[in-house]
């Protein structure tokens, strides 16, 4: 396995559980983070050149030990005098296994930790998000910084400072309590939802899509999801998401251009993922307990089944996006409900939706409400006041295809709007 590709996956997959096991060892969350992010980048040059050793995971973790014990010593013998040291717990005589020894046998649970301890209240979302993909993603600061666009040295200091931020908390490598699990659940479970969401949309930038991020977060949701399999909003995500990203293939042309879901090639859609999807969300729905995920699983799964867009049962997803309603007050499951109902009840009922979201104004501003209303007005029939409300859409969004395709769909209607008048 000496491919760059598949050194870099197998990096990946190892990163957390690496981490995990060092940070057991020496508990330094800061130190033991940089030691394995320097581990990793010396495997990735050293195994292309010389190929992967026997014991990949032992490499990285001999290294990245050595790497925190070196840290350590000299820390040690910079401080000494200080009361501090003892209170930094340095390893002392600890001694790095060698390349080939094998990692404790409860590493295996560390993955899962990690997401709790990077998902750690004290953190902000975006700290939260740019951690999970540094430390369990496996993602250089570069890989990070070009996802969200934002300067190398800026997404750095993102990183640098959470870590700072989590040892100040006092946070402990440890799963919490009981009492905490279902919290900070909720919000490793909502990092992940971010991550794979700007991976299926970026939020800005050249490409509709960012495939590394919706790959790390199906691996990653799909890693909790085997530590938790009897938990129904896990399952539910992990559904959504291999339903949802099942459409990838079909919503680009070559040139790049987004494809709407009416005007997919169906058959472009990656049928092992909605197979396996389906499944999920089927074996979880009937357990009884469904919770925002699963419903979202739920209504993917209703457009999955459809062979064709005219065969989709919108009354099945008007009625589920009324369900979630009850879990959420987020006003994109409203807008997305508007256009259920336009499918259901006629573009009237879905436009009267969208007139409370502007007495609301949580989406003031957005791009996609004002796409949602363009959309609706050309259902009606409306296509100057349709042609304006894309011009609209198209100036607030900062995703280029997203952009061009909405000021196509504007030119289009003025152009036929102008060749009725004259006719």
């Amino acid at each position: 396995m000496s491919a760059g590709a598949g050194v870099e996956d197998l990096l990946r997959r190892l990163a957390p559980r690496v981490l995990g096991v060092v940070l057991r060892r020496y508990r330094r969350f800061d130190a033991c983070e940089d030691a394995v992010q320097e581990a990793l980048l010396a495997a990735a040059v050293q195994w292309r050149d010389h190929g992967v050793p026997e014991s990949p995971f032992g490499w990285l973790v001999a290294v990245a030990s050595r790497r925190v014990a070196d840290e350590a010593r000299s820390d040690a013998a910079r401080r000494r005098r200080e009361d501090t040291v003892a209170a930094l717990e340095p390893p002392g005589e600890a001694v790095a296994p060698g390349p080939g020894d094998e990692p404790p046998a409860e590493a295996g649970d560390d993955t899962l930790t990690l997401l709790f301890l990077c998902c750690h209240p004290a953190l902000s979302p975006a700290s939260q998000l740019a951690l999970t993909l540094r430390a369990v993603g496996g993602l250089t600061t570069a890989e990070i910084a070009h996802a969200f666009l934002v300067p190398e040295a800026t997404m750095a200091q993102r990183i640098s400072r959470a870590k700072q931020r989590i040892k100040a908390a006092g946070a402990r490598f440890e799963m919490p309590t009981d009492l905490e699990r279902d919290d900070r659940l909720r919000v490793v479970l909502h990092v992940l939802y971010l991550i794979f969401n700007e991976g299926y949309t970026a939020s800005s930038g050249p490409s509709l899509q960012r495939a590394e991020l919706t790959r790390e977060a199906i691996r990653l949701t799909r890693d909790v999801h085997e530590r938790l399999p009897d938990h129904g909003e896990v399952a539910g995500l992990l559904a959504l998401m291999l339903l949802t990203d099942a459409r990838r293939p079909a919503r680009t042309r070559a040139d790049g251009t987004l494809v709407p879901l009416a005007e997919q090639d169906r058959g472009r859609w990656d049928a092992a993922s909605i197979r396996e999807g389906v499944a999920l969300i089927t074996a979880t729905l009937a357990r009884g307990s469904v919770g925002p995920y699963q419903l979202e699983a739920a209504i993917a799964a209703v457009h999955a089944e459809a062979a064709r867009a005219e065969d989709t049962d919108w009354a099945q997803i008007l009625a589920l996006y009324g369900l979630l309603e009850r879990f959420t007050a987020n006003p994109m499951v409203t807008l997305n409900r508007a256009v259920a109902a336009a499918m259901v009840q006629g573009p009237r009922a879905g436009l009267d939706l969208v007139e409370t979201l502007d007495r609301d104004g949580r989406l003031a501003g957005h791009h996609r409400l004002d796409a949602v209303r363009a959309h609706l007005l050309e259902m009606a029939g409306d296509r100057a006041a349709a042609s304006a409300a894309y011009r609209t859409a198209s100036r607030r969004t900062t995703s280029l295809p997203e952009r061009r395709y909405l000021e196509g769909r504007a030119a289009r209607l003025a152009g036929d709007a102008g060749a009725r008048t004259l006719t």
